[in-house]
């Protein structure tokens, strides 16, 4: 794969510091669906061209129901992007999952209502996503994880259902598989949402990770996603206090926002390290990210006669499906 150029989507607190920490030139794309949320910085890392975008957009501006993932995903695709690494801010709904640990998330569960989730409004277009993250960059993620200085790999046993640790470190770990949670946001979870979230079986919950892991898809673009633990999100009380204590303790109302804001910067700081050096080994790993299995999606999606779909929207869509209209 010669042409590999690797999108870069931070999310909160991982978008400025991408940014910043590139220089490159910067592409203002507008897209059938708009513009995307702020210029794409086009750079280098370890040789591979990179594509760097930040979610929310100039200051953080954009609140995740109004984050336009449709122009996002597809201003990515008329760049050449074939590979997608994102980040997103999230909270942790099990113990073990630590404030500034990351996540490789495996699953999903959509809870978003308000976001339009497909390009292909005019057409019949149904692509598989039992697997939403790509496996083959989530295992270049964890490998990456588990040689960055600072960083230690955590794994699923076959033996013992729970995470054990290869290469620990005390501060920080990357954990193997969780299921994510998108909300609609922008308010935080109740804490009955939050209860009702681990009965299902997540284990991160966040608000970006819908529809752009479904978009991505729709593109054929390989997407994997870099969960950064900021808190406990609600479910978590800390124990009760005996009513004399609570009497003199003042209730801060604003303890979680506290507790992401404080885990941010430490988190950031540690998924930018995993996704630089899980750049430099797609470099090396070419041949590996050819079999990405997103990257034929459309294949046998397009349920629609392809001779009733009209000539323009063919042409509005055909950096996502020209190649199955050609002649």
């Amino acid at each position: 794969m010669s042409d590999l150029r690797v999108g870069l989507i931070g999310g909160t607190g991982l978008g400025e510091a991408l940014g910043a920490a590139e220089g490159g030139a910067r592409h203002e794309i507008d897209t059938p669906f708009g513009r995307a949320s702020d210029a794409i910085v086009e750079a280098s890392w370890a040789g591979v061209t990179v594509l760097i975008l930040s979610r929310h957009g100039p200051g953080h501006v954009l609140n995740p129901s109004q984050v336009p993932f449709r122009a996002n995903i597809f201003a990515l695709k008329q760049l050449g992007c074939t590979h997608i690494l994102a980040s997103g801010a999230v909270g942790s709904l099990r113990e073990e999952y630590k404030p500034k640990d990351l996540v490789i998330p495996d699953q999903l569960i959509d809870r978003t209502s308000l976001r339009a989730s497909t390009f292909f409004e005019h057409a019949a277009v149904h692509v598989e996503f039992a697997e939403p993250f790509c496996p083959v960059l989530r295992q270049i993620l964890l490998e990456a994880g588990s040689r960055v200085s600072g960083l230690g790999s955590r794994e699923e046993s076959a033996s013992d259902p729970k995470p054990e640790t290869r290469n620990p470190k005390p501060d920080v770990a990357v954990h193997n598989g969780g299921c994510y949670v998108a909300m609609e946001g922008p308010a935080f979870s109740t804490r009955a949402e939050s209860l009702m979230h681990r009965l299902w079986g997540g284990d991160l919950i966040g608000m970006t990770a819908m529809p752009e892991a479904k978009l991505a898809r729709e593109a054929e673009i390989p997407y994997a996603l870099v969960a950064l633990v900021t808190d406990y999100d609600c479910w978590r009380q800390k124990p009760a206090l005996s009513d004399a204590k609570a009497q003199q303790e003042k209730v801060d109302p604003h303890v979680l926002l506290k507790e992401i804001i404080g885990n941010l910067k430490v988190a950031s700081e540690n998924a930018v390290a995993l996704m630089k050096r899980a750049v430099e080994l797609m470099g090396q790993r070419r041949e590996q990210l050819s079999t990405c299995p997103a990257m034929h999606a459309l294949e046998l999606a397009i349920w629609s006669e392809k001779g009733r779909i009209s000539p323009e929207e063919v042409k509005r869509l055909a950096p996502l499906w020209g190649r199955y209209f050609e002649s």
